[in-house]
């Protein structure tokens, strides 16, 4: 079960998958810039989301303000 976002947090979970070993995908409130979080166990990284052309994945500022 995902955590809901307080109105204040700047990023957002719209995707999770996985415990000891996933991803997400996190959203700038801000700038709508999508961002995928890889974890296994201990260690993660982040990095933008790219589309095929290799520019950021950007969510529309108005669709995340249904997940507030």
């Amino acid at each position: 079960m995902m955590k809901k976002a307080k109105k204040n947090d700047r990023f957002v979970k719209i995707y999770e998958q996985g415990q000891i070993s996933g991803a997400q995908i996190l959203v700038d409130k801000e700038t709508g810039v999508n961002y995928l979080f890889a974890f296994e166990g201990y260690a993660g990284g982040m990095t933008v989301l790219v589309d095929r052309e290799g520019k950021p994945v950007i969510t529309p500022i108005t669709s995340l303000e249904e997940i507030d």
